[in-house]
């Protein structure tokens, strides 16, 4: 009688346990990171060009983003978490320096994950922003000057300042935390954001 009231109990609380677990689909950043505009909702994605779950995720992110609102801002966040990640980065910051992003990025990862490149020697890079319309020494320039220099130092320690052990993960409005384990799936990664999204946009309303 004792051994089956036990058996119970134990059944009771692994269920309670993994309803629990299974609700928790975001963590809630404590104290929450400051964003640039507090009129607007801040969205960041944090990535790495050579993540095969990044790539999986790019459509359903990019997807969400044709369709996101105006007061919505959407930043892309490299990481770096290791030292060859830092000539990819670099090639994100160059590309968003030069204005390019939206003609390189979906191309990068391609370059990676289908052509299987390295993308890492600044020759190969120099070719790829030539094919999309960006000369060599224009992109030299870039991927040297300060300002691409700052943001990668910036991206080695922004990944610790928003609890970042994996990618993708998503940051909504310095507040909440999302990735593919808290929510179990990419579908699922969108619809937590967005749900997350019109909460702080409600919250934007009635400060009006």
């Amino acid at each position: 009688m004792k051994k089956s009231m036990r058996s119970f109990l134990i059944g009771v609380l692994l269920t309670v346990w993994g309803l629990s677990a299974s609700a928790k689909e975001y963590i809630e950043l404590s104290p929450p990171r400051p964003t640039d505009d507090p009129s607007k909702v801040e969205v960041i994605e944090f990535f790495w060009y050579g993540c095969p779950h990044c790539y999986r995720f790019e459509p359903f992110i990019a997807a969400w983003v044709k369709e996101k609102p105006d007061n919505v801002v959407f930043k892309r966040q490299p990481v770096i978490f290791r030292d060859g990640w830092a000539q990819h980065a670099r090639a994100y910051f160059t590309a968003e320096v030069l204005g390019v992003v939206d003609k390189t990025h979906q191309d990068f990862f391609d370059a990676m994950h289908k052509e299987r490149k390295s993308m890492t020697n600044e020759d190969e890079l120099a070719e790829f922003f030539s094919r999309h319309g960006v000369d060599k020494e224009t992109f030299s320039n870039a991927f040297h000057s300060f300002s691409v220099d700052m943001k990668v130092r910036q991206a080695e320690s922004v990944a610790a300042e928003y609890m970042i052990s994996g990618v993708p993960a998503i940051v909504v409005n310095g507040k909440y935390l999302i990735t593919g384990r808290t929510a179990k799936g990419f579908d699922n990664m969108i619809k937590v954001l967005q749900e997350r999204v019109n909460h702080e946009l409600e919250n934007l309303t009635a400060k009006k």
